[in-house]
């Protein structure tokens, strides 16, 4: 039979019998060229991919399924041509003992000399370029996209297909259960015609990769794959690849300057909805702009998650709210950035399972324009779409974020691409009512901050492009946008742009049965926000106090550590259903309090570990039909935090630390200050309660004989002292000795 084979030195027929070895067809190749390696000689089926070694195939031709007129493709490594300069010196000649020394000269002649690895190592890359993945791994090439490690969300959309189902026996379907049509055929994830009957502006993350990905042949080489995303850059390439002159700024060209930018909108977001976990997390920056009636700024806790509204979407569950140093304003807030305590915020938040995922502001003005608004409580529309719905600032303030947090994707060439970083405004919307709104910048606004291209303006809409100077090239820079006759024109975005081409809308929401990780039923005080609610060591140790009630029985034994981290099951199980315990596992599910107590000074990093599992697991305290093996996991924290030597200290200090509770005062006791009746609205007087012991009580009825006697002695109606004073009985004013027989004041008779 006739068997072809197309390598890189040219096609080639080779007559042999089916019953032929391998080693026969092996042989016939080799001889082809004096270049083969026979060591990585491979053959495939295909031009690219699917490539096998000949050294790992045994069998004759037909077993191995080569048939006749086959056309095999060989590649192989060419063998390296020995050097001139390492040939074996002749005979009688000295052997020198080592290598002369290789060097280069610098422009004025003086010789500098070079290490031979560094030397070599253009040409080494050069070499390598056109080599096969074997080769690629043995070089050691550098694939950051292989290196990076996806965050849990990526690698669950990564396993399925995202394909949108379709019911049968809909729009012209007539398919049994085990047929399909087009009309029942599942729809690919980035379908336009879904998302604009569903009201889908953006394309998520993984489907827009699935949309990518579709143009890529699945036979490519792993050497030839290249990832789909890369990251704009509006830089000036340093040092240009053409080499024809001094790096920017000393000289530019076509090669090494970046292309003109035409602003559009994303058609994709990172992060498609923002879920809050509970409506309390809203109410605490609303609280403090009702108390003070300036503004909040804090960083979203929470984790991201699948969110199945969305085609392959994800969903930043926001689990807690940070609130850093700040000076707050009436209109505005100063925050210190870079975050000073973000590197222990951060390490506290993955202990309990979160990270940073967006930032969140008020922007509040009380509407005072009638006496209708102040009575709803209604605010100030101050963003819509006749004004602005983030500013200038606040854009640039996001994109700077958003480069600080990158998302890692093995889809980019950098091992990195955009951000899921979102950013939430608590403002008023134009009914008056307090709305959240959610947004992410576009990756251009991001690219051009990077650059240095744009800087905020005084009018809040408008985003104004820097001018140039001897170190900042600015390209051109173009937006489109309909003019009054329908067309579509495109514009010079100098000097200044509308904010409105570097946003990304993304939706927002509670969930429907909440389930909060922290779930503290007293919640601790926030912190930074010295003079409105201050925390204190004492605040938290009254907290404790007043939670386990001076309790010394069996939950006092058991918070001492009566039960060890090594117990078994059922002193396990006496410990989680111990009503003291559970209430400390529930007063510890506090992100305020586990951040104070990281502070505090008392605690070392396993107890604030064990402290973190602790405030994940308080949904199990405080729930009452929970698993066996949840309910002991939690217990096994709590013996482990119980019998920490640093949490018996805490209790002993929380006991002398906690505010005693104020002494009780009643009638007749030394230096009483007896309380004064309080009044209703209708004019009647509520006698105070007070409690009265024993001896008091005997010595105050002694007391109010005595003066009852002496008012029976000064006669009835106007009562008079030992000094003459007549008391009115009508209005109670007190007439001098010398009044007469009716009341200075009201003028009604004394006697009554």
């Amino acid at each position: 039979m006739l068997v072809r084979i197309r390598s890189r030195d040219g096609n080639f027929r080779f007559t042999l019998d089916p019953a032929d070895d391998i080693s026969a067809l092996v042989q016939q190749i080799i001889a082809t060229s004096d270049q083969i390696d026979p060591d990585t000689l491979a053959l495939s089926n295909q031009p690219r991919g699917g490539e096998n070694l000949v050294s790992a195939i045994t069998g004759d031709l037909q077993s191995l399924g080569i048939n006749h007129g086959d056309l095999l493709f060989a590649s192989y490594t060419p063998k390296s041509a020995p050097s001139a300069l390492s040939s074996a010196p002749a005979a009688g000649a000295a052997t020198p003992s080592a290598p002369p020394p290789v060097t280069a000269a610098t422009l004025s002649g003086k010789a500098v000399p070079l290490d031979v690895a560094s030397a070599a190592g253009p040409s080494a890359s050069a070499s390598t370029s056109t080599s096969n993945a074997s080769n690629d791994k043995r070089t050691g090439a550098h694939r950051p996209w292989e290196e990076v490690k996806e965050d849990a969300v990526d690698v669950y959309w990564e396993q399925r297909d995202g394909k949108i189902p379709r019911p049968k026996g809909q729009h012209g379907c007539r398919c049994g259960p085990k047929s399909m049509c087009d009309n029942c055929t599942p729809l690919e994830p980035f379908d336009a015609e879904y998302h604009a009957s569903h009201n889908i502006k953006h394309l998520s993350y993984h489907a827009h990769l699935k949309k990518l990905h579709a143009s890529i042949p699945t036979s490519a080489q792993a050497s030839t794959y290249i990832p789909p995303l890369s990251e704009e850059s509006y830089r000036v390439s340093v040092p240009c690849s053409s080499g024809s002159h001094p790096s920017w700024p000393a000289g530019i060209c076509t090669k090494c300057q970046p292309s003109a930018v035409t602003l559009s909108r994303q058609t994709y977001r990172m992060t498609d909805h923002v879920e809050f976990a509970s409506p309390a997390l809203i109410d605490g920056l609303l609280s403090f702009w009702r108390q003070t009636g300036t503004q909040r700024f804090g960083y979203l806790l929470g984790t991201y998650q699948p969110y199945e509204e969305v085609p392959m979407g994800v969903k930043a569950v926001v689990e807690a709210i940070h609130e850093p140093p700040q000076e707050p304003h009436a209109d505005g807030i100063t925050v210190g950035f870079p975050w000073d305590e973000e590197a222990k915020v951060r390490a506290l938040a993955s202990a309990c399972g979160l990270d940073v995922v967006g930032v969140i502001f008020t922007d509040l003005t009380q509407d005072t324009s009638s006496d209708e608004a102040k009575k709803a409580g209604k605010v100030v529309a101050k963003r819509h779409a006749n004004a602005f719905f983030l500013s200038s600032l606040e854009v640039l303030f996001s994109a700077s974020l958003q480069r600080k947090y990158p998302t890692p994707s093995r889809f980019s060439t950098t091992g990195r691409f955009s951000s899921r970083f979102v950013t939430c405004v608590l403002s008023g919307d134009i009914e008056g009512q307090i709305a959240v709104e959610a947004y992410q910048v576009s990756d251009q606004a991001t690219s051009m901050l990077d650059a240095d291209m744009v800087e905020p303006s005084v009018d809040p809409g408008i985003v104004r492009v820097k001018e140039e100077g001897p170190t900042r090239y600015i390209p051109d820079v173009f937006f489109r946008y309909k003019n009054e006759y329908g067309l579509e024109v495109k514009q010079s975005a100098k000097p200044c742009f509308p904010v409105e081409y570097l946003l990304v809308n993304v939706t927002h929401g509670f969930p429907k049965t909440p389930a909060p990780r922290f779930v503290s039923p007293k919640p601790f005080v926030t912190e930074n926000r010295a003079g409105l609610e201050d925390q204190t060591l004492a605040r938290a140790c009254g907290a404790l106090v007043a939670l386990l009630g001076g309790d010394d029985g069996a939950s006092g034994e058991l918070l001492r550590g009566a039960v060890g981290p090594a117990a078994g099951d059922e002193e396990l199980d006496v410990l989680a259903g111990d009503k003291g315990a559970r209430a400390v596992a529930q007063w510890l599910s506090d992100w305020h309090l586990l951040r104070f107590l990281t502070d505090c000074g008392m605690f070392d990093e396993s107890d604030l570990r064990t402290m973190a599992r602790i405030a994940t697991l308080g949904s199990v305290a405080s729930s009452t039909s929970t698993s066996i093996t949840q309910s002991r996991e939690l217990a096994r924290a709590l013996a482990q935090l119980f019998n920490s030597p640093n949490w018996q200290t805490f209790l002993v200090v929380a006991q002398e630390q906690a505010p005693q509770p104020p002494a009780r005062d009643y009638p007749g006791a030394a230096g009483s200050q007896q309380q004064q009746p309080t009044q209703t609205l209708d004019g009647f007087d509520i006698p105070p309660d007070v409690d009265v012991p024993p001896s008091a009580a005997d010595a105050g009825g002694d007391a109010g004989a005595g003066a009852a006697a002496g008012a029976g002695g000064a006669g009835g109606g106007g009562g008079a002292d030992a000094g003459g004073v007549k008391v009115c009985p009508h209005c109670t004013f007190e007439n001098g000795p010398g009044a007469g027989q009716d009341c200075e004041v009201c003028g009604l008779p004394l006697a009554g």
